[in-house]
């Protein structure tokens, strides 16, 4: 399925039209996108499920989402 900003705006809420882009062009899907905001947002949790680190897709959005949260902290 190609994601579309409604879908990135679904998972995330109000977001930069920029980062919306940036995830759009990584070709993820929205379940990819899903699982590397649960990862941005919750990591120990999940690494605590035994879950492995994300890789592929899924690591490059968690490395936008968190460059993200980032620049909203300064």
């Amino acid at each position: 399925m190609i994601m579309t900003s409604d879908n990135v705006l679904a998972i995330l809420g109000p977001a930069d039209e920029t980062l919306v882009a940036e995830i759009i062009a990584t070709g993820a899907t929205p379940a990819e996108l899903a699982e590397a905001f649960a990862w941005a947002n919750n990591d120990e949790a999940l690494m605590g499920e035994g879950r492995r680190l994300p890789t592929g897709k899924v690591a490059a959005l968690v490395e936008l989402l968190s460059a993200d949260d980032e620049e909203q902290d300064k």
